[in-house]
């Protein structure tokens, strides 16, 4: 399983003008399934995804500076938001090693891919977030606005 991990601002997910998945400040989670992956990887992505540190401290605490806090811990902050946009993205699975054309035979196939990548926001929101969605498989148009800019890249392998 591969996440490109990004905090944001705001960000929101459209398919065909109609809006799947919109979040105020948190983290937009673009993800890949590899044909290998199953329920253990499901546990350590949501896992990751939820207790990576990448929100500053409370301001005026020791450590408001530095990356202190994670979503969840942000979510559960007084008047903060902190949600999850999920976005599956096969594309992370991209073998660019050869020719100009991208292949994806590395990419889990959807049959597979699509009840996992739901695992993982299911898992999520069994953590008590808040979490929003793309359209699997569909042609999407994602809007963010990165936070710091803090881009973090997951590999389960």
């Amino acid at each position: 399983m591969r996440a490109v991990v990004q905090r944001v601002r705001r960000a929101r997910v459209t398919v065909e003008g109609i809006e799947t998945g919109v979040i105020e400040a948190g983290l937009l989670v673009y993800l890949g399934i590899a044909p290998t992956d199953g329920p253990s990887e499901v546990d350590w992505c949501a896992r990751k995804i939820a207790e990576l540190r990448l929100f500053p401290g409370l301001e005026g605490a020791a450590g408001a500076d530095r990356m202190d806090r994670s979503v969840e811990d942000f979510a559960a902050g007084e008047g903060e938001s902190g949600a999850v946009l999920l976005v599956s993205q096969f594309t992370l699975y991209a073998d660019t090693r050869r020719g100009r054309r991208p292949a994806f035979t590395d990419a889990a196939p959807p049959d597979l891919a699509a009840p996992l990548v739901e695992g993982v926001a299911r898992a999520l929101r069994a953590r008590g977030l808040r979490v929003e969605e793309g359209r699997f498989g569909a042609r999407m148009l994602v809007e963010s606005e990165n936070d710091g800019p803090v881009t973090i890249i997951l590999d389960s392998v």
